[in-house]
C-alpha cells in the first residue's frame, strides 16, 4: 500500500512539474509595480516582504515561484475553494494579470525565509520522525519526499520551513476534508491524526532559512 502510494505520488510530481514553464523575468516596471503592491496591498495580511508575524496568514517568503503564481491564478479562477481562499484572496486576486502573477511570484521568491519559531518544541521530535520517515503503520509516506530533506519545497512542491504551525495544521485539514482541492496531498494525509499534524507543523516552524 504505501510502495503503491510512494509510486503515485512520484510520478503525479514529475507529470506536474514537467509541465511547468520556464519562469521569465518580469520587466523593471513590472517587478517595481509587484513590489508596490506586495508593499501596501498584500503586507497587510503576510506582512513586510512576505514574513507574516499573525499565524492566521502564511509566510510567503522566499516561497517557490511556481507554488506562487498556481495559487495566486487559483485564487483567480476561483479553483481554490477552501473558506480562507473564498474570505480573503478571491476578491484580492480577482484583477491580476498572468505577468502581475508571475512578478509577484518572483518578488516573494526571492525574499529572505522567515527565521524558525519554537513552540510546543517537545512535540519536535515525532514532526521530525513523521516529516523525515513518515508513518508506516498508517501507510503515510515522509513528507520530506517530496518537500525536500529541509522543507524547502521544489517548483510547484511549496516551501514548509518556518511557515506558522497553526496554518498548516488548518491546510491540512482542509485538504483531509476535501475543502481544498489537493488530490497527492489528500492521498497522503487522509490517515493522519490531528496530534500527528500538529506535531509535524510545529517541526516544520522551527526550521530556519
Amino acid at each position: 500500500m504505501k510502495t503503491h502510494l510512494s509510486i503515485t505520488i512520484a510520478l503525479t510530481i514529475c507529470a506536474i512539474c514537467s509541465g511547468v514553464a520556464g519562469a521569465t523575468e518580469p520587466s523593471p516596471e513590472l517587478a517595481r509595480a509587484a513590489q508596490q503592491l506586495a508593499a501596501t496591498t498584500c503586507a497587510t495580511c503576510h506582512g513586510v516582504g512576505g514574513r507574516s508575524t499573525s499565524p492566521a496568514f502564511p509566510a510567503l517568503a522566499a516561497q517557490t515561484a511556481p507554488y506562487l503564481q498556481g495559487q495566486l491564478q487559483a485564487f483567480r479562477d476561483q479553483t481554490r475553494a477552501d473558506p480562507d481562499a473564498i474570505a480573503y484572496m478571491w476578491g484580492m486576486a480577482s484583477q491580476l494579470s498572468d505577468p502581475m502573477i508571475a512578478a509577484i511570484a518572483a518578488y516573494y521568491s526571492a525574499q529572505v525565509a522567515p527565521a524558525g519559531k519554537t513552540e510546543n518544541d517537545k512535540l519536535i521530535p515525532e514532526g521530525r520522525q513523521i516529516f523525515e520517515q513518515g508513518v508506516v503503520a498508517r501507510s503515510i509516506p515522509a513528507c520530506a519526499t517530496c518537500h525536500g530533506p529541509q522543507a524547502h519545497g521544489n517548483a510547484v512542491i511549496p516551501r514548509l520551513a518556518g511557515q506558522h504551525a497553526p496554518y498548516l495544521v488548518k491546510q491540512m485539514l482542509v485538504i483531509q476534508n476535501a475543502l481544498r482541492a489537493a488530490p497527492v496531498m489528500h492521498g497522503v494525509i487522509q490517515n493522519l491524526s490531528h496530534d500527528q499534524m500538529l506535531a509535524v507543523a510545529v517541526y516544520l516552524q522551527s526550521l530556519g532559512p
